[in-house]
């Protein structure tokens, strides 16, 4: 099992979203930041530490919204997702095509990698509350 970590991040009411870069497993899709739990790290560990080398941020983990079992067929993942509040740092793109801030019921107008698509629906149905 790959434990992986996903920020829901919001700013002025909309939540950041990011596409993977063409060349990568599952390029092309669109995901909430974040990536693979190193050894010996924390979830929220993972997750400050991935923000800061994604897009040179930083941010303090908040709530934690719960897990995801998806089985790719490069193996089966966890994904975690987190509140996450961007603390410092400018928004600069190291391993992603593009960002979007976008409101909740803009969500389903893009692809998302299948592990992403049960929190996605969490936050257009208002289930996972965004944090301000």
């Amino acid at each position: 099992m790959i434990r992986v970590t996903a920020a829901i991040m919001a700013h002025d009411g909309m939540l950041l979203i990011a596409k993977r870069k063409s060349t990568a497993r599952l390029g092309n899709l669109w995901e909430l930041p974040g990536g693979k739990v190193e050894p010996g790290e924390t979830p929220e560990e993972c997750l400050q530490r991935e923000l800061r080398e994604e897009f040179a941020i930083e941010v303090t983990v908040g709530e934690y919204f719960g897990s995801n079992i998806h089985t790719y067929d490069f193996g089966t993942i966890e994904l975690m997702a987190y509140g996450a509040t961007w603390e410092s740092g400018d928004l600069v793109l190291h391993d992603h095509e593009e960002i979007r801030w976008v409101f909740a019921h803009e969500l389903d107008r893009f692809a998302f990698a299948p592990a992403d698509k049960r929190f996605i629906e969490k936050l257009m149905r208002g289930s996972i509350a965004i944090p301000s």
